[in-house]
């Protein structure tokens, strides 16, 4: 069937252009050219998509804008012009598809009716009321659990996946963001386009423009051919900026001009290249506070955050951990090759439903692959789990403000001297961008583990000579001896070191015989193997 739209401007030759174009591209269209006119069209008419101008004679584009929303799904995109982009901002929060500026670029015209044409179409498609849409089970694939908290969100990408607007994803780390930002994009009319995630705190800043633009050959020493940036990349998909608060201030106003005019310059170039991308960004700061404290532009801050969409931690939906942790460990068991799937016992899920992840979703599947690591069978009770006790936990959670309380704090990290370091790490923003996977418990973990290590290798030593705890002996002090020395390259480097250097010696002693190895360090098979592997341990 040919489509139809409705095309309201007080304009009548841009109208006839866009008439004309919309005719060229098999679409029927009524004109209106008031508001009042628009209104009576639309209550007459059944209509696939609307364009319309934001100021008319009689009225604001952004009351039919709210008229239209409030009634159907009906995309409609606003026309506005240059420099009204408050406008523009203020139609997409009230449920605009997307915008095009004056004047008006054929090109951009085209490709906006296209992606609103997209929408139509799969609306029309998932109308199965029977039965479960396509984009159901790809919600309830990827964001696993049935909690009120979830379901609101699942709607909400729904309906943020039919718009061209930007959304702005907050929520603590681990809390799934690039998850739902793909999700977003899959269930988009720009599925088929690229989806093309950065990490902005990993881009040192005097490169960062290349990447984001590309450069042309020879436009500065090391640029030996042409290079396509990250937003030629996602021209017709979607540029999601993870950790978006991390980028200079020189590159936010760079940032901010291509978001607007929907247009880049490779550097070395002498032209502006139209690019067609969606943006979602995301961080775990408060971007609020950065705009105030002028680390962070507030009209960036108003591009980027058309929409804000926070995710809930794992606190706010414990009641998805048990259906959480099956999948992680069905995850699991797929990824290791297991031989028997890993089940958790009622005291552990207990266990688990009363901690406090301060990583979220991804210090649950971290705990996880530690407890299969350190299980000796494929039954994981909560002393697998490494974690402290319930009483414990629920103390961490209250604030050192007393004097007495930091004397007590300061007891326990005599007692767990990596705790403290944890927990800074935890709290200072700059040691979470250096690595993707540094969470509180983690460092904890290895050093529960070299302890165990340390422990067999001294227990060995009564069978076998030389001790694997020679190595280190000379280098570890006793607490209280002057010269101790903290690390340079960091505790959590330091620990790897160790605990690496161990596995080796105990591989060279056994030449190579990975059972034995196993069983002079105390630990099982499989954990060795583990640990060989995420330390990067040549098997020869």
């Amino acid at each position: 069937m040919t489509a139809t739209a409705l095309v309201v401007d007080d304009e009548v030759d841009l109208c006839r252009l866009m008439q004309i174009t919309l005719t060229k591209m098999g679409i029927k269209s009524d004109v209106a050219y008031t508001l009042s006119q628009a209104k009576s069209y639309w209550d007459d008419n059944d209509y696939d998509f609307c364009l319309t101008d934001l100021k008319l004679p009689d009225g604001s584009g952004l009351e039919l804008v709210k008229y239209i929303s409030n009634s159907s799904d009906t995309p409609v995109a606003v026309i506005t012009a240059h420099g009204s982009m408050d406008l523009a901002i203020e139609a997409l929060k009230l449920g605009a598809f997307d915008f095009v500026n004056k004047p008006l670029e054929l090109p951009r015209l085209r490709q906006l009716v296209e992606n609103a044409l997209k929408v139509v179409q799969q609306d029309k498609s998932t109308q199965t009321p029977d039965e479960r849409t396509p984009e159901q089970n790809l919600l309830d694939s990827r964001l696993i659990g049935d909690s009120s908290v979830m379901q609101t969100l699942k709607k909400t990408i729904v309906k943020l996946a039919r718009s061209q607007a930007p959304v702005f994803l907050s929520g603590a780390s681990g809390t799934g963001k690039e998850v739902v930002a793909r999700l977003i994009h899959d269930l988009s009319p720009r599925r088929d386009g690229s989806f093309v995630p950065v990490n902005c705190g990993a881009i040192p800043s005097e490169l960062m423009e290349s990447e984001f633009f590309g450069h042309k050959k020879g436009s500065f020493t090391g640029a030996v051919t042409d290079k396509q940036g990250l937003f030629q990349q996602a021209s017709g998909g979607t540029l999601f900026l993870d950790e978006v608060a991390d980028l200079p201030l020189a590159m936010q106003v760079k940032l901010l001009r291509a978001i607007q005019e929907k247009t880049v310059r490779a550097i070395g170039d002498t032209k502006e290249i139209p690019v067609d991308i969606r943006i979602l960004s995301a961080t775990h700061k408060d971007l609020n506070d950065l705009v105030e404290c002028g680390e962070f532009r507030q009209d960036l801050y108003y591009r980027i955050n058309v929409i804000e969409l926070k995710l809930p931690t794992l606190k706010a939906r414990r009641e998805d951990i048990p259906v959480l942790a099956k999948h992680f460990l069905a995850q699991i068991t797929n990824e290791w090759q297991l031989d028997s799937p890993p089940q958790l016992t009622d005291t552990a899920c207990e266990r688990l439903q009363h901690h406090e992840f301060s990583g979220n979703v991804r210090e649950l599947r971290n705990i996880l692959e530690r407890a299969i690591t350190l299980a000796e069978t494929s039954i994981i009770d909560s002393e697998h789990l490494g974690l402290p006790d319930v009483s414990d936990d629920i103390a961490n959670k209250q604030p050192v403000e007393t004097l007495e309380n930091s004397d007590r704090a300061s007891e326990n990290n005599r007692q767990s001297p990596v705790m403290a370091s944890d927990q800074a790490q935890a709290n200072n923003p700059n040691i979470r961008h250096s690595t993707n996977n540094l969470h509180p418990y983690r460092t904890h973990n290895q050093q529960y583990n070299i302890s165990a290590i340390q422990a067999s290798s001294a227990h060995a030593t009564h069978r076998k000579q030389p001790s694997l705890n020679s190595d280190t002996a000379n280098q570890q002090p006793s607490a209280g001896s002057p010269e101790v020395k903290l690390p340079q390259q960091g505790l959590e480097a330091y620990l790897q070191e160790q605990e690496k250097r161990l596995i080796i010696k105990a591989l060279k002693e056994t030449e190579g015989n990975k059972t034995q190895a196993a069983e002079l360090l105390g630990t099982t098979f499989r954990s060795l193997r583990y640990r060989m592997k995420k330390l990067e341990i040549d098997e020869d």
